[in-house]
């Protein structure tokens, strides 16, 4: 049996994904000049990162980066297997969707979480 999993394990892990994607899209997408001054320009090509190594890294592994750092897990809601394929895409577009992500019902499940019926469990 897993146990819940706190907001703040689940606000550190997509923390550290929105910055992996953030740092990326700077380094590699955000022109030339000083650090601060590409920041800006980072935005949609963070956002675009984001999705695809979130959704990747869901469908092959059942984690994101910062899952595995947290040491969690994306499960099927119904048989605690790995998501499929449309799991994890229905996921990963309600992950962008920010509010999805950030409300949740009485059992701890996230919008994002319900629609695409999927949990997040703690590994081992």
């Amino acid at each position: 049996m897993h146990s819940e999993v706190s907001l703040g394990r689940r606000s550190l892990a997509i923390s550290l994904d929105w910055l992996a994607s953030y740092l990326i899209a700077i380094a590699f997408f955000s022109g030339s000049g000083a650090f601060l001054d590409r920041t800006p320009q980072a935005g949609v090509p963070a956002l675009i990162i984001f999705f695809s190594q979130y959704f990747l890294l869901i469908t092959l592994q059942g984690a994101s980066a910062g899952h595995r750092i947290c040491r969690m897990r994306i499960v099927n809601f119904e048989d605690g297997g790995r998501p499929t394929l449309l799991q994890a895409l229905i996921r990963s577009v309600l992950m962008v969707i920010v509010i999805t992500a950030i409300t949740y019902d009485e059992n701890g499940r996230g919008i994002h979480e319900r629609l695409s019926k999927t949990k997040i469990v703690l590994t081992n």
